[in-house]
């Protein structure tokens, strides 16, 4: 099944970027698109400013992208339920590692969707 994966991603994205701590706040997004759980293509785009629709404008930047799945450090629950409206599923992925680590850990069935219980207030990441 070919679908695509964004982890926001620190200056200049790629595959070997650091996953950003909060998606709202990273540089920009990595995005990964899979088929058969191997990587086929990986694009860059840019995180829109927060004053053009706060949180919520990444969400749209990401669905206008076709992303069907997130892997964050943190997020807050109003960028949460947008994901979720948009049918893109948000995951947590671990600190301190790379888009290709989190990607692999997410294509192997490693990684959790983010609970309700586990969103932050903003600019933070939260413990799983």
């Amino acid at each position: 099944m070919n679908k695509t994966i964004a982890v926001p991603s620190m200056h200049p994205g790629g595959l070997d970027a650091v996953r950003a701590g909060h998606f709202g706040h990273c540089d920009v997004f990595t995005l990964i698109s899979v088929d058969n759980n191997e990587i086929r293509d990986i694009s860059v785009v840019h995180n829109p400013p927060h004053t053009q629709g706060g949180c919520i404008g990444p969400v749209n930047t990401l669905h206008a992208n076709g992303a069907h799945a997130l892997i964050v450090g943190g997020i807050g629950m109003r960028p949460l339920m947008g994901f979720r409206q948009y049918g893109i599923e948000v995951y947590y992925g671990p600190e301190g590692q790379t888009v290709r680590e989190v990607v692999e850990l997410l294509l192997s069935g490693q990684l959790q969707l983010i609970g309700d219980n586990q969103v932050c207030g903003g600019g933070g990441g939260f413990m799983p």
